[in-house]
């Protein structure tokens, strides 16, 4: 029987063989109970082209006292900010990976925050 993390796997699998095909530079997504990251992928997969997450210093410092990382309007913050470092490495356009995770909650709160940013996907 597959866990709950394996099935995530599974469904993320497919996304990234799609994604692969297509040549695209990808932004890519984890979300854990605490903390929410996001990366811009090279189209080869091979680098980092930026980086975002609530697990920063200043970010949890902009987050206020409790610094928390696991709710939506951290989720927000995270995704302007990957907008702001993907435009800043000269992506504007990326494929979304959400990595198995349902397009709902923080995963949709981040992906309209970088849209509204100016990131196109």
């Amino acid at each position: 029987m597959l866990t709950k993390k394996d099935q995530r796997v599974r469904r993320s699998r497919q996304t990234r063989a799609r994604i692969a095909k297509q040549r695209v530079v990808r932004l890519t997504i984890f979300r854990t109970n605490l903390h929410i990251y996001a990366s811009v992928i090279s189209e080869d997969g091979a680098r980092v082209l930026a980086s975002a997450s609530t697990a920063e210093a200043d970010v949890r410092k902009e987050l206020g006292a409790a610094g928390k990382g696991g709710n939506v309007a951290a989720a927000v913050v995270i995704g302007k900010r990957i907008a702001e470092k993907a435009k800043a490495a000269g992506v504007e356009k990326v494929a979304f990976d959400r990595a198995g995770f349902a397009y709902h909650g923080r995963v949709k709160a981040l992906a309209d925050a970088a849209r509204e940013a100016g990131l196109q996907f």
